[in-house]
């Protein structure tokens, strides 16, 4: 059984037993010698066990609801010092509690709607209420109470009583009921301004609730202004309309405690049925413009936490400023310790208490299910920008070998062989050894240079580089751009005509629209073994695909554009 349904029937008990008391002496009863003051006192304190039970319901609501348990209690025991109960307990707990509800209340009224005393001027407000209505007027009075020596010979036995001295006794009510009042006013401005100050998002959530404490706090206010001349709580006849005043506004509170519980309760539904809608789409913008569609704010952003919190990214994986540029708020939303999603949105937006709690009460499954497809969509990219990087990391060594070779191996060989030529026409008789040994000289230099072509071409642009090819080999180029694009995509477009036109008839055309590049390569014959070259074209996020009609074979290579970076001209 949840505890609040124990705290409910606990006050429910409570209840009963404070009409028996205030039954066995009415005169000593504010209820039973006020009009219609049963209904009053019932009517209010089951208002207040209702809203907790209500209340009590929401996750982040737990604290607020048990502090209205803990008010409706405090609304029934000033009943309890009537000298016709036969409990001593039940006398002193009366005595030491009676003036307790309106510091309960300033309780739950400073930390609304968390049940979280937020700041310092608010922790001291609840701390000098309680020090106030308790320690003062409660058990600091009760303790120089003795009821059988000042004319209640039929009371029960005071428990606090640790002496008999009753003009100390009036006189620590007295202070009380002046320092109850300081509070009070003070209480009540300190609500007022935090009221005012506060978005319009949370005065919309807060306001009604928030004005119901302020009529309670101003009626008991009232109540001990009019008391500072007696040095204590009267019970007169207007003091029994202030007490009226104070239950009805008091049932007024629970009531809108309870709409805000029913909106709340609309919110997630409508919300829900969101996430239900948005359940068969695959749209990764879908959520977004649900959720800024449900909030009025059509900016809104969710940026999702990915690797180690530093990048955030949307649903479709592309970065997201953090934090947001000036005009904009950013908003976490958590469940426990994980991160599920940061908002993006307008000042004030999210400001209601409720706001983020029914948020992630309705969507949170949808937004935990977009933000691991985008962290597997960030990861995707950041494998496929790896590979990017190690394809164009082995051109870089490509292409420095081939500088190596063309700039150390074949310079040495070139000048070998012009020494050996010169020492052929300066020779007086031929000499057969060194043209034998110019030979070999100007067949490895020949073999160097094809090794130095095939590891990176110095001329790589694919006009020039492809007719360049063409020289040695029977190859036609059609078409090609006369644009210059990445070093990584020409020389990918350069090794797959390359390994084609191997000892085979070859055709090739390039052209470039729609954010692709797009090789065109047919051959007569068998396709040779293109999979290492399938392997780099697909961690460029492109694709290599080939078809065979009539002994020809048809190769079409694409490369995106994009994923190396932007054209280039000449």
């Amino acid at each position: 059984m949840p505890i609040r349904l124990l705290l409910f029937g606990a006050g429910v008990a409570l209840s009963l037993v404070t009409v028996v008391i205030a039954r066995a002496e009415r005169g000593f009863s504010t209820a039973l010698t006020t009009s219609h003051g049963l209904t009053a006192l019932l009517g209010a304190g089951w208002a207040l066990l209702i809203g907790a039970l209500a209340f009590g319901r929401r996750t982040s609501a737990r604290r607020t609801g048990l502090l209205l348990f803990l008010a409706a209690y405090a609304w029934f025991l000033p009943e309890w010092d009537n000298p016709g109960t036969t409990s001593s307990v039940v006398f002193s707990l009366g005595l030491a509690l009676n003036a307790a509800c309106p510091a309960v209340v300033g309780h739950m009224a400073l930390a609304y709607p968390g049940g979280r005393l937020g700041s310092w001027p608010a922790r001291a407000l609840a701390v000098a209420g309680y020090a106030i209505t308790v320690g003062v007027q409660g058990v600091g009075a009760a303790a120089y109470f003795r009821p059988q020596t000042q004319g209640c010979s039929e009371c029960p036995r005071n428990w606090w009583a640790v002496a008999d001295a009753s003009a100390r006794a009036q006189s620590i009510a007295s202070v009380g009921v002046q320092a109850g009042t300081a509070w009070l006013l003070a209480l009540i401005l300190f609500l007022v301004f935090r009221l005012l100050t506060s978005s319009p998002a949370a005065r919309r959530s807060t306001g009604l609730p928030m004005l119901c404490a302020l009529g309670y706090f101003t009626a008991v206010a009232v109540s001990y202004i009019r008391s500072l001349n007696r040095g204590f709580l009267g019970s007169d006849a207007r003091d029994g309309q202030l007490w009226q005043v104070q239950a009805g506004v008091l049932a007024l509170l629970a009531a809108s405690l309870i709409v805000e519980v029913v909106r709340a309760g609309l919110r997630q539904r409508e919300l829900t049925r969101l996430v239900i809608d948005l359940g068969g789409t695959a749209t990764p913008s879908r959520l977004r413009e649900a959720i800024a569609g449900r909030l009025g704010d059509p900016d809104l952003q969710i940026a999702y936490p990915v690797g180690a919190g530093d990048l955030h990214v949307d649903a479709a994986a592309n970065p997201v400023a953090l934090p947001p540029p000036h005009g904009r708020t950013a908003t976490t939303l958590r469940r426990g310790d994980s991160h599920i999603a940061t908002l993006i949105h307008r000042p004030g937006l999210l400001d209601s208490p409720g706001a983020i709690e029914d948020l992630l009460s309705g969507a949170r499954m949808a937004l935990e299910h977009e933000r691991l497809h985008a962290e597997s969509l960030a990861q995707l990219a950041a494998l496929r920008a790896s590979g990017a990087r190690i394809v164009t990391a082995g051109d870089e060594e490509r292409r420095r070998l081939e500088r190596d070779l063309h700039d150390g191996a074949q310079q040495r060989l070139v000048s070998l062989a012009l020494g050996l030529r010169l020492l052929r026409m300066r020779a007086a008789t031929p000499a057969r050894r060194l043209d034998l040994a110019e030979a070999e000289l100007e067949q490895a230099v020949s073999e160097l240079r094809r090794l130095a072509r095939g590891l990176h071409p110095v001329l790589l642009k694919e006009a020039v580089a492809l007719e360049a090819l063409g020289q040695t080999r029977d190859l036609r180029v059609e078409d090609v751009p006369r644009v210059r694009y990445s070093d990584v995509l020409e020389s990918t477009v350069y090794l797959v005509v390359a390994r084609m036109s191997e000892n085979r008839s070859t055709t090739v055309s390039v052209d470039s629209r729609d954010g692709q590049l797009t090789a065109y390569v047919t051959v007569k014959g068998e396709l040779p073994d293109l999979t290492d070259l399938a392997d780099r074209i697909t961690t460029l996020e492109g694709e290599l695909n080939s078809h065979t009609e009539q002994g020809e074979t048809r190769v079409t290579a694409r490369l995106p554009l994009r994923c190396t970076g932007q054209l280039r001209r000449d």
